[in-house]
């Protein structure tokens, strides 16, 4: 089953208007791909303001509660696309991350992926959904929700790649793809098209707000899994994107982008 998996972060969902724009992407790559999973983000910094909102009841407030609390931002996420696609006429349906079969650790808060049984995800497929899950979250095996901390959504969007052996994951960012520096604040930040993980890895270790996590480029590295970085802005016009791959590039470009 060839699929791609997609994946949004908060920066592209800031507003219920938002998922609008994001629908438009998914269906333009629809026109490519029969299969599509898309891994999304809480809106803006909805998972902060739950946060700050448990330590007005307690300065330290218990960590299976705040679980349980922040892991509603993905969801509100993931039911509001699925909406925007089923009113662009798109069969379209929404999974938690213990729906989609995402097993973790029981470290609440920081807890690590050990396991992906997507069965409702192959079965979604198959009955030709678009399928949407919330990142950042799982079960543990004692049936407790779990959230996967800082990167935690780019980590699902790989693991449920590796779960489905798709060939690899569109990361959809505000920022055309991975530079030497933050390009918002540096007009001379160098950009790389192309890169190996080994090298990404060094580039994103290094930045204080790193477009990627290193979890999800390691993750990506042990199973071959190439990545692509790109903006959600302009998609239509858009050709400047970074591929993290051991894939020669004009390999990876006839592939993943010849119809762009």
């Amino acid at each position: 089953m060839s699929v791609l998996i997609m994946k949004f972060g908060g920066a592209s969902v800031n507003g219920a208007k938002s998922f609008l724009k994001i629908a438009e992407i998914i269906i333009e790559r629809s026109k490519e791909f029969k299969k599509i999973v898309v891994v999304i983000s809480a809106m803006g910094k909805t998972t902060n303001k739950l946060l700050k909102l448990a330590r007005t009841i307690d300065d330290n407030p218990p960590k299976r509660e705040q679980d349980m609390l922040i892991s509603v931002g993905e969801r509100i996420s993931m039911s509001l696309l699925s909406m925007a696609l089923q009113k662009k006429g798109k069969k379209s349906i929404s999974f938690t991350g213990s729906q989609s079969g995402i097993i973790t650790s029981s470290n609440h808060l920081d807890a690590k992926i050990i396991d992906i049984r997507p069965k409702r995800i192959v079965k979604a497929l198959e009955d030709d959904n678009i399928v949407i899950v919330a990142g950042f979250q799982g079960v543990s095996e004692q049936k407790e929700i779990t959230t996967l901390g800082r990167g935690g959504s780019d980590t699902s969007a790989v693991a449920i790649a590796v779960a489905l052996r798709a060939d690899f994951v569109e990361f959809y960012k505000d920022v055309a793809g991975i530079y030497d520096l933050d390009p918002k604040k540096n007009k001379n930040a160098k950009f790389f098209q192309k890169l190996s993980f080994e090298k990404a890895l060094k580039i994103i270790q290094k930045s204080s707000h790193p477009v990627l996590h290193p979890r999800c480029i390691k993750l990506a590295l042990d199973n071959n899994l190439s990545l692509t970085v790109k903006s959600f802005k302009n998609f239509k016009k858009q050709k400047k994107f970074t591929i993290i791959s051991k894939k020669t590039f004009k390999k990876v470009v006839k592939n993943v982008y010849e119809l762009i």
